[in-house]
């Protein structure tokens, strides 16, 4: 079996999010391409307004999503994979009560993500800095559990259709 163990995740930064505003299936089809390299990392519209009616993210306005609730949407759906609804719901606390703006905590946390990511994939640990808020630490530890995630179920999805072959 060869093995396919490179996966490479770019997100988008805060300013290259869509400004216009988009309508509820117009920001799960792009959040949903945006995180397509993570595996089962998906959005569906129903989660979307469960997420709004249980205030984890703002109502949109005139039904158009800003900037600032697809940034929340994209650490919420990386972040729900390995956390429960109760931990999902302090870690955004802790995000929004951070020192950071939205802007750097989202674009700190794709940082994080993707670094985490190339990490797992290619089988090193990632160096900690030693110098961290706690925020940081968390969001680092957050990334650090999705990327092997994803490395993971990559795995197994690859013995499954291996399997499937040769069945």
């Amino acid at each position: 079996m060869e093995e396919t163990r490179e996966l490479v995740l770019k997100l988008p930064r805060y300013a290259e999010l869509p400004a216009l505003g988009l309508y509820l299936e117009q920001v799960t089809t792009y959040l949903n391409e945006q995180l397509a390299p993570l595996g089962d990392v998906r959005l569906t519209g129903t989660m979307v307004s469960n997420y709004v009616k249980h205030h984890l993210i703002e109502h949109p306005v005139r039904k158009l999503y800003s900037p600032d609730q697809l940034a929340d949407l994209v650490f919420i759906a990386v972040a729900k994979n390995v956390l429960s609804l109760a931990d999902l719901r302090v870690a955004i606390r802790i995000q929004q009560n951070s020192r950071f703006n939205r802007v750097d905590a989202y674009d700190y946390f794709c940082q994080e993500l993707e670094a985490a990511v190339q990490a797992a994939f290619i089988g090193q640990p990632r160096p900690f800095p030693t110098v961290r808020t706690a925020q940081q630490k968390m969001l680092h530890q957050l990334a650090l559990a999705v990327a092997y995630k994803a490395s993971v179920d990559r795995f197994f999805a690859a013995m499954g259709e291996l399997e499937n072959a040769e069945g």
